[in-house]
């Protein structure tokens, strides 16, 4: 079990409840802590992050509100906590040096220490109706949040009163109407202050904090289904979206037009993540598979069935991905003692057929 946790490419969570650990290259998948006495559905992976930089460790955010902690050298579960509040399942999880973020559908965020016994440090009140809450993979102290008429906000654990950007809505559509606000994920751009987003109503939002407008500086549509994940691509001038109907495409951020579909999916996306150093996107969802396309040429690289609807996924990326499975090594045949002997033995030749004589008419 640890040793097929060490080699795992893709940690996916499922409705189940149980962590996969999938392996690439044998496209084998190693199930973890599936618990059969919570009723179904109230176990279920709903987040996952890295407890370490070095991605020894491993947070699982359950639906039933418990924390876990899962060791990828050992291949099982160290830890587990329960972090009450709010209302609703997770819908973000964050480590913060030896602490853990929690953000609830309600809008409760706590920063959680690490002694299990202690209450929550800090408790932040980011609105109701959340969908996602995200953090800066630079500036760790920094969180983003959105959801269902929940504007996008940024917030400073270092400054928590109150947030540090609060997005504006876009004016009124073409007849005057308001146009409804519904984040479901955000992505921060690595050192930089913008962000890009993606809503239920098909729009990919790009926001840059400095303007002082506070309204999204790119807008741009994609399907005719809501947009659920989103994974912003190496480079930083495109992300990729997936829908609720399996859609996927590589937008640019640039002009706001769509520059690649990636096709193959069968239901509704509910996980995205492209990998740092190599231009592959993994993605999983309610069809049970996980894929991974290659966004230069938009092949399907992997897939892997997984018997479960999956609802998030995370990257290895200690792992060497460009790595082949060696071939077994070629079994040794033994050479028999009878052989030697038959080797001395005569060669008797083959007689040689007779051709058959033609019998000529008429002679």
């Amino acid at each position: 079990m640890a040793a097929a946790a060490r080699w795992s490419h893709v940690w996916v969570g499922a409705e189940t409840g149980a962590l996969k650990g999938v392996n690439l290259q044998k496209k084998e998948a190693t199930n973890y802590g599936t618990d059969w006495t919570v009723p179904r559905g109230g176990a279920g992976v709903c987040a996952l992050c890295w407890g370490e930089p070095t991605q020894s460790e491993l947070l699982v955010g359950c639906r039933d509100r418990s924390v876990k902690l899962f060791s990828t050298e050992k291949g099982k579960f160290r830890e587990s906590r329960v972090c009450p509040g709010g209302d609703g399942p997770f819908c973000g999880l964050a480590a913060y040096g030896s602490t853990i973020i929690t953000c609830v559908e309600s809008g409760l965020i706590k920063v959680w220490p690490e002694n299990e016994m202690e209450k929550a440090q800090l408790e932040l009140e980011a609105g109701a109706g959340l969908c996602r809450m995200r953090q800066d993979p630079t500036r760790p102290h920094r969180l983003g949040t959105g959801g269902k008429e929940n504007a996008l906000k940024v917030w400073d654990l270092q400054r928590p009163q109150e947030p540090v950007f609060r997005a504006k809505n876009v004016r009124n559509d073409w007849l005057d109407l308001r146009v409804p606000i519904w984040d479901r994920d955000l992505q921060f751009f690595p050192d930089s202050d913008k962000i890009v987003t993606c809503t239920a109503h098909r729009q990919v939002r790009l926001y840059d904090p400095r303007s002082p407008r506070r309204r999204p500086v790119l807008e741009t549509t994609f399907g005719e289904a809501p947009l659920t994940a989103l994974a912003l691509v190496p480079g930083e001038t495109s992300v990729v979206v997936g829908s609720a109907q399996g859609d996927m495409a590589v937008i640019d951020l640039r002009q706001g037009r769509v520059l690649k579909c990636l096709k193959g999916a069968a239901g509704g996306v509910r996980g995205l993540q492209c990998h740092p150093g190599l231009p592959l996107v993994a993605s999983c969802g309610l069809d049970r598979f996980l894929r991974v396309h290659h966004l230069g040429d938009k092949r399907l690289r992997h897939k892997v069935y997984l018997k479960s609807r999956l609802t998030c996924l995370l990257l290895s990326t200690q792992q060497d991905w460009e790595a082949k499975e060696e071939p077994p090594p070629p079994a040794e045949v033994k050479e028999e003692e009878g052989d030697a002997l038959w080797d001395t033995m005569e060669t008797v030749p083959t007689p040689a057929k007779r051709a058959k004589k033609r019998k000529i008419s008429g002679l």
